[in-house]
């Protein structure tokens, strides 16, 4: 007893000690700002506090910098921003410095500084300079990750010496929400990163096989009286849009304005006035044949920017907002559309959000779209009518989130989808929480969220619920996962789901390395076990299990292999699209591997291939795809990337139409090509000029004998449907063009000057049986899309407008004299 006593103790004091270990900052005002320029002459930076003995964490850990790779950082302040000086010694020879577009790391070395002004370990701002002179920012947490599609204006300058780089950065007040009141200690962590071995080195030791890499931040003292301007930012844009389509031309001009004000330290407003997204990049559309919807990435900077809070619980997805409208309207035999709307106008949007020092996270997000009518032609009368298709419609997000611990957090989310008139409303609940231990050895995830759809008819009220727990810590981990949805789940108004009426189980376990081992320096292999049913009726539906392995060698090769099995029948409840309904498979088998090569090299690439087949007697189904990804740096500034991706699927079966009550299904031979073509040239940090073609050709050819779905999810073909005698023919040939160049300039802080042009074709019909080239040769004949647009966005900061009037007046009394 007594030596146990004596162990535990001795265990508090090492714990106590390790604590006390968190290094320390101590920052020191400034009278005079320097001179953003990386050539630290300024006396200020002479005497200022230094960070030095940085610690790699990745790929080895605990190896200590020297001499010759050693970091050596300066920080000071004023009430306008806060200023980094950063001496990173290195063989400059050795220096990677790609030139990439902002938020691209390429191939370059980095210096980054992370800010964590609540000192929560949970809520970072990261700053990044590589050693081209490009930045990057993003905001982090453990829910999210790392978001860079957030974007702050703040300045950085890069100068290359005989013994290293250097790197001076300005980081303004108005890119950081923190307390006036409580400046006593921010969390602080530098990063260090170098290309060639893909070492990465911070200034607090990081151990990544524990916690969140938050929780390892040292401290930022010193801060003390700031005055910090009024954080109010303004981005004025005008642009023009030239659209041309089978002879038909569309002048549109625009004018609006965003505006981020900071209605206290700790919480924005972001507002978009009059919305232009008329630079947003047409979506890689492909042939979709499955039962759910294709979606696309975002890509308007608004709905990417700062959604952190908005995106907890996966209740938001921003292409809801603006996109197609949510009906279609009724047609008689005798009518048609014309020129039916893709999207829907967006009038405004707004977003509130911040967090207290306390650890409460709060969020409001609102945008407005018009109403959106379509004409409909009588092609016998050549009468016109109109219908309303989209109303007037708000949609609404509110967030609160309580963070604790350092690592937990726990919060409700509530969206709201209201249209005018007799339309369907949503509105979406959920109660969302990630507890770890203090010891950050175990993490549990608990979900529970509330549907309601009112439409005429009454309101429908579905339930989901979703729980996860984990090991955390050390080279073997796993998981235990359920999920559940019942038949009335619905949050496709303003959130993204593919399906419902799930109940579904869970359990997987890895093993990783973080110290090189051999050739590797790391690698990690795992397995899996899925479990699923419906939940309502309570049936099996399917089993699957699997393991795979991935790693990186020392020669920064890195590599994957999968493989999956589904031992068994295999129920479908949603091909058919009858509800009711299923599909059976059985013994399927799926097997995978991906390779790619050390990018630091001029000529890289990365390729995967795969197979899948049925082990089926009464099945001759197989599906192979592979993919080859070259890609040839020529310089720093120049790069070029092609890529094709081949899918073919023989004896592939899958639903083609339906015929009064029956389900019709039939094999079919598929073909799937894609082909990117990318160049991009950077002049420096703030000119880049890039180019992107895509090529997407896809084919689908069924077997001439169809076959009718069975109650018991099997199929037969002696109901006598065949492609002749069904309503329409099921073959296709689908093909697209997407043609995109464009040149960006950031002619001052914040500010862009983007000329775009593109062009796009389309062509889907049923000769199946074309070749590509033909296939290609008949979308070439296709009338073609023609887009260009100009944008030009100012950013204005509400205390420089002072100056500017200044500056006027100084110039007009010159003029005078």
């Amino acid at each position: 007893m007594k030596k146990q006593l004596l162990s535990i103790l001795a265990l508090l004091f090492i714990f106590h000690i390790s604590a006390q270990e968190k290094k320390s900052l101590q920052i020191e005002r400034t009278q005079t700002a320097p001179k953003i320029d990386g050539v630290l002459d300024e006396p200020f930076w002479q005497t200022a506090k230094e960070a030095v003995e940085f610690t790699q964490f990745r790929p080895d850990r605990g190896v200590k910098d020297t001499e010759a790779n050693k970091t050596v950082v300066k920080m000071t302040y004023d009430d306008q921003a806060i200023y980094v000086a950063a001496y990173l010694y290195d063989d400059p020879t050795l220096i990677a410095r790609q030139l990439s577009s902002r938020d691209n790391f390429g191939q370059s070395d980095f210096f980054g500084i992370v800010l964590n002004p609540n000192n929560d370990a949970q809520n970072d701002t990261e700053f990044f300079v590589f050693a081209s002179g490009t930045q990057a920012d993003a905001i982090a947490n453990p829910s999210i990750g790392e978001d860079f599609g957030w974007n702050a204006v703040w300045s950085s300058a890069v100068q290359i010496n005989d013994d290293g780089w250097v790197v001076e950065m300005k980081i303004p007040y108005r890119c950081l929400r923190f307390d006036n009141n409580n400046l006593d200690t921010w969390g602080l962590q530098f990063h260090r990163r170098f290309r060639r071995d893909d070492s990465q080195y911070t200034w607090s030791p990081v151990d990544i096989s524990q916690g969140n890499i938050g929780l390892y931040h040292g401290e930022l003292k010193g801060l003390s009286n700031l005055e910090p301007p009024v954080r109010l930012a303004f981005y004025p844009f005008l642009s023009t849009v030239q659209r041309s389509f089978d002879g038909e031309h569309e002048s549109n001009f625009n004018a609006g304005l965003d505006v981020k004000y900071g209605l206290t330290e700790n919480f924005t407003l972001d507002a978009t006035l009059i919305p232009d997204f008329s630079q947003a990049g047409f979506d890689n559309v492909s042939l979709n044949l499955g039962p759910f919807e294709q979606t696309f990435s975002e890509q308007r900077q608004f709905f990417t920017e700062g959604v952190d809070l908005f995106n907890k619980g996966n209740l938001f997805f921003s292409r809801r907002i603006g996109g197609r409208p949510s009906t279609s309207p009724e047609l008689t035999d005798d009518e048609e559309l014309v020129d039916p709307p893709h999207t829907v106008k967006v009038l405004n949007a707004v977003k509130v959000s911040g967090r207290t020092k306390k650890g409460l996270g709060l969020g409001v997000f609102n945008s407005i779209t018009e109403s959106t009518e379509v004409t409909i032609e009588n092609v016998v009368t050549g009468e016109f009518r109109k219908e309303e298709v989209e109303p007037f419609t708000n949609y609404n997000i509110l967030v609160a989130d309580q963070q604790f611990n350092g690592n937990s957090s726990i919060g409700i989310i509530n969206t709201n989808v209201f249209r005018t008139g007799s339309f369907r409303d949503a509105n979406v609940t959920a109660l969302v929480s990630s507890i770890s231990n203090k010891r950050n050895t175990y993490n549990f995830r608990a979900e529970v969220k509330m549907s309601n759809v009112n439409e005429e008819s009454g309101t429908e009220t579905g339930y989901s619920s979703f729980f996860f727990i984990r090991k955390t810590h050390g080279k073997f981990r796993y998981s235990f996962d359920h999920s559940y949805a019942d038949t009335k789940y619905d949050i496709n108004d303003l959130g993204l789901q593919f399906r419902n009426n799930f109940n579904n189980f869970g359990i997987d376990a890895s093993y990783q390395i973080f110290e090189p081992v051999e050739k590797w320096n790391r690698y990690s292999v795992g397995t899996y076990v899925n479990y699923t049913r419906l939940a309502n009726p309570s049936t099996f539906t399917g089993f699957q299990f699997g393991g795979w392995a991935n790693g990186t060698t020392k020669k920064l090769h890195s590599m994957g292999y999968n493989l999956n099995l589904s031992p068994g029948k295999q129920y479908d409840y949603f091909e058919p699209r009858q509800e009711g309904s299923f599909f059976v498979t059985q013994n399927r088998v799926n097997t995978n591997g991906w390779f790619e090569s050390n990018r630091n090299k001029r000529l890289s690439f990365n390729s995967f291939i795969g197979i899948q087949t049925l082990l089926d007697e009464d099945r001759d189904y197989v599906n192979f795809w592979f993919g080859v990804f070259p890609r040839f740096r020529m310089n720093d500034k120049f790069t070029l990337s092609y890529g094709i991706y081949r899918e073919y699927y023989s004896g592939d079966r899958g639903y083609v139409t339906q015929e009064d009550d029956d389900v019709i299904f039939g094999d079919r031979k598929r073909i799937e090509i894609e082909q990117t073509f990318s160049a991009s040239y950077n002049f420096n940090p703030y000119n880049t000029l890039a180019l992107t073609m895509r090529n997407y050709w896809g084919t689908v050819t069924y077997d001439e004998q169809l076959f009718s779905l069975l109650a018991d999810g099997s199929v037969t073909d002696t109901t006598g449907y065949t492609k002749q005698n069904i309503t329409d023919n099921p073959d296709i040939n689908f093909s697209t063009w997407n043609f995109d160049l464009s040149y960006s300039w950031q002619f001052a802080p914040g500010s862009f000057l983007t000329a775009l042009y593109r062009n796009q074709l389309f062509n889907s019909d049923n000769a199946s049986l074309d070749s590509y080239t033909n296939s290609i040769d008949t979308l070439f004949k296709q009338p073609i899309t023609h887009v260009f647009s100009v944008k030009v966005q100012y950013f204005l900061d509400y205390n420089q407008i002072p100056a500017l009037f200044k500056k006027k007046n100084r110039e007009k009394g010159s003029d005078q004299s």
